[in-house]
């Protein structure tokens, strides 16, 4: 199956400059029950007050290939050993408000085993990182709610079709 590429544009925000890139790696994570593991953020901040959720990842620091930036995210946030099962896709999107243009490279990745979780300060205090464990149509249903708010709008058109991809993929055992 070809990787999914996507061009999106922040239609929520105006644009006033675009002064940083951030290249970020995330992954759908499933476990042997295709259950998806994702975050839960609740912010209080430029973007509002919001609660959502988001497939788990962070930006990669230099000198770091995107696997190895993944597998270290997914330990951190998650606390979870993976195995990378394939590369998802590609989504360039932007978040006007912060003035960034993030390069999202998306990975399908089976959880082999979950312990200790490493959260920054921020990810604790500011925003509330915890690990969530839905059903594809659970977290389907997650997305679509998000979209009542101005950043969940922008991280469910981004993800929604990542997780769609995922499942075509798990379902066409690809996975």
């Amino acid at each position: 199956m070809q990787e999914l590429k996507l061009e999106l544009t922040d239609h929520v925000w105006p644009l006033t400059y675009i002064d940083h890139d951030r290249k970020i790696v995330r992954a759908i994570v499933f476990d042997k029950e295709k259950n998806f593991y994702f975050v839960t953020s609740q912010r209080d901040d430029e973007f509002g007050k919001v609660t959502l959720i988001e497939i788990s990842g962070g930006g990669v620091e230099a000198g770091e290939d995107l696997e190895s930036a993944l597998k270290r995210e997914l330990k951190d946030e998650l606390g979870a050993q993976v195995k990378i099962i394939t590369k998802i896709g590609v989504v360039s999107d932007y978040y006007n408000v912060i003035h960034r243009h993030n390069l999202n490279n998306y990975y399908l990745v089976q959880a082999l085993s979950f312990g200790e979780k490493h959260l920054t300060k921020d990810e604790q205090e500011k925003f509330h990182l915890s690990t969530v464990k839905l059903s594809y149509q659970e977290a389907e249903k997650a997305y679509e709610r998000a979209t009542q708010d101005k950043l969940g709008k922008l991280i469910t058109a981004r993800e929604l079709p990542i997780l769609r991809r995922a499942k075509e993929l798990l379902d066409s055992n690809h996975a």
